[in-house]
C-alpha cells in the first residue's frame, strides 16, 4: 500500500509538470507576430496628356487618273508607247491613220480659198458701185445688193476659215497624246482596230507622285469621334491636318509621311461610311495604284486622360473592374468603363479619378476588405499613344 501511494504521487507530479509546461508552451504560441501582410504594387493615378492615334485600311489611287480616248475615230496605225512606262505630258501614245484628216484639211483649205476670191470680187464690185450709186447712175437697190453680196461672202470666208481649223484639228488629234505625266497600263486595243470618237478607251494614265491613299470610317465612329471633341476629351492637330504614316502588306513602314487633305461631308448610303483621303509623296514609285495599306493617323491628343496598364483591368461580373488599395491600405474593388489601347496601357473613361492607387501586380494575394503592403510601380509611359481604330479621323464639323 504504502508502494502504491508513492506511485501515484509520483504519477501526479508528472502531470502537474507537464500541464505546466503545456501551459508555458500555449503562452509562447500566442505571443508569435501575425503573418506578413501581402505586398502588392500599385500605381497611383495621374492624368496627362496622351497624343492619339487612328488606324484603318486603305487604298491607294493615283492622285490624277485619266482615261485616254480617241477624239477622232479611224484605224488605230501603231502604239507610239511601252505599256507600263512612264510617259510625259503631250507625248504621244498612239497614231491614227492620218490619211482621210488630211484630205478633209485639203478639202476646208480650197474652200476657204475660193470663198476668199468671192470676197474679193465682191468687195470690188461693192467699191466700184459705190460712186455710181453716189452720182444717182445706179439704183439704191443695186448697191444695197452689191453691199450684201460682200458681207456674205465675208461671212462665207469666216466659215471656210472655221472648217480649216477644224479640219487642222481633227488631223492633229490622229496623235493621241498623254494628258498628264504619269504611268501607263496596257493598251486595250490593238494595232489596225477601229476605233470610235470619244467611245474607245484606248489606256490609262496613273499620276503616283504624290499618291492619294482613300480610306472610310462609319457614321457611328464619326458621332464618337466629334462627340469626344465636343467634350474636350480630344484635340485635333491644327485645322484637323492629321499626320499619315502608311504600313504596306508587308508589314513593314513606308519612308514617306503624308497629311489628311480631304474629308467628305456626306455618308454613303449603300455602305453608312465616310471616305476621306490622304496624300503621300512618292518619287521612288514604291507605291502604285490599288494596293491595300494600314493607314495610321496622328497628330490628336487626349487631355487629362487617365491610362492604366492592362493587366490591371479585370474581368467583373457585370463590367470590367480593377483592384484599388485606400487610403487605409485596404483592398476596395472599382467598376471603370475603358477606351483605347494605349501600347501596353488601357485608357480608362470612368470609374478612376486622380490620386486613386490601383493595383498592378501581386492581385492574386489582394482580397477585397483585406489590408495589403503597398509598393509604388513606375508610372505609366505618357508617350506610348492610343491605337484607337473605332475612332472618326475627320475634321471638325
Amino acid at each position: 500500500m504504502i508502494y502504491g501511494a508513492r506511485s501515484l504521487k509520483l504519477l501526479f507530479a508528472l502531470v502537474l509538470c507537464a500541464g505546466m509546461a503545456m501551459a508555458g508552451c500555449d503562452k509562447k504560441a500566442g505571443s508569435a507576430p501575425p503573418p506578413p501582410l501581402p505586398e502588392v504594387v500599385v500605381v497611383t493615378v495621374q492624368p496627362q496628356s496622351l497624343p492619339t492615334t487612328f488606324e484603318y485600311v486603305g487604298q491607294t489611287v493615283g492622285s490624277r487618273e485619266v482615261e485616254v480616248r480617241a477624239r477622232v475615230s479611224g484605224i488605230l496605225e501603231r502604239w507610239n508607247y511601252r505599256e507600263g512606262a512612264e510617259v510625259a505630258a503631250g507625248e504621244s501614245l498612239f497614231t491614227i491613220d492620218p490619211t482621210p484628216y488630211r484630205a478633209a484639211l485639203a478639202k476646208a483649205e480650197a474652200a476657204l480659198a475660193g470663198a476668199e476670191a468671192t470676197h474679193s470680187m465682191t468687195s470690188r464690185n461693192a467699191a466700184r458701185i459705190k460712186p455710181l450709186w453716189e452720182a444717182e447712175l445706179v439704183s439704191q437697190k443695186e448697191y444695197q445688193d452689191t453691199l450684201s453680196a460682200e458681207q456674205i461672202s465675208e461671212a462665207n470666208v469666216k466659215a471656210a476659215r472655221a472648217a480649216v481649223t477644224e479640219a487642222r484639228l481633227n488631223l492633229s488629234y490622229t496623235r493621241v497624246e498623254a494628258p498628264i505625266p504619269g504611268i501607263t497600263s496596257r493598251a486595250l486595243k490593238s494595232e489596225g482596230s477601229l476605233v470610235d470618237a470619244q467611245q474607245t478607251l484606248l489606256t490609262t494614265i496613273s499620276q503616283i507622285d504624290p499618291i492619294h491613299v482613300l480610306f472610310s470610317f462609319t457614321e457611328a465612329e464619326h458621332l464618337k469621334f466629334t462627340r469626344a471633341i465636343s467634350e474636350g476629351r480630344l484635340t485635333l492637330p491644327k485645322d484637323g491636318k492629321f499626320d499619315v504614316a502608311l504600313k504596306l502588306a508587308d508589314g513593314s513602314e513606308y519612308d514617306r509621311p503624308g497629311k489628311v487633305d480631304f474629308t467628305d461631308v456626306r455618308i454613303d448610303s449603300n455602305t453608312g461610311t465616310i471616305q476621306a483621303r490622304a496624300v503621300v509623296p512618292n518619287p521612288k514609285k514604291i507605291l502604285r495604284s490599288g494596293q491595300f495599306v494600314r493607314v495610321r493617323l496622328s497628330g490628336a491628343v487626349r487631355p487629362g486622360a487617365i491610362v492604366i496598364p492592362q493587366r490591371a483591368v479585370l474581368e467583373g461580373p457585370n463590367s470590367k473592374m480593377v483592384l484599388t488599395v485606400n487610403a487605409q491600405g485596404v483592398v476596395e474593388p472599382r467598376p471603370v468603363q475603358v477606351g483605347d489601347w494605349s501600347g501596353e496601357d488601357w485608357l480608362i473613361t470612368d470609374g478612376l479619378k486622380p490620386g486613386d492607387r490601383v493595383i498592378v501586380d501581386g492581385m492574386v494575394k489582394a482580397r477585397p476588405g483585406a489590408p495589403v503592403k503597398i509598393a509604388e510601380a513606375p508610372a505609366a509611359n505618357p508617350a506610348n499613344p492610343v491605337a484607337a481604330p473605332n475612332a472618326s479621323p475627320a475634321a471638325k464639323p
